[in-house]
């Protein structure tokens, strides 16, 4: 899946795919444990569907104990 973006861009940094089954928010902060960095991407659902969904990326950003960038 990602292997034709890292042969194009390559540089040396680490990634690693893991799909996992889990509750969004538990299983991404436990995914980022320990991490140098955990990136997130953002929907960017505004107005009154964002606040009825709650976001994700603010939530993680909120409870994480590690590095959290959150890309658009």
């Amino acid at each position: 899946m990602l292997e034709p973006l890292l042969a194009a861009h390559p540089g040396g940094v680490a990634v690693d795919v893991v799909i996992e089954r889990a509750n969004s928010i538990k299983g991404l902060l436990a995914a980022g444990k320990d991490a140098d960095l955990l990136v997130l991407g953002s929907r960017g659902r505004g107005g009154l569907r964002g606040l009825l969904l709650g976001s994700v990326s603010k939530r993680v950003l909120e409870r994480a104990e590690d590095p959290v960038a959150v890309v658009r």
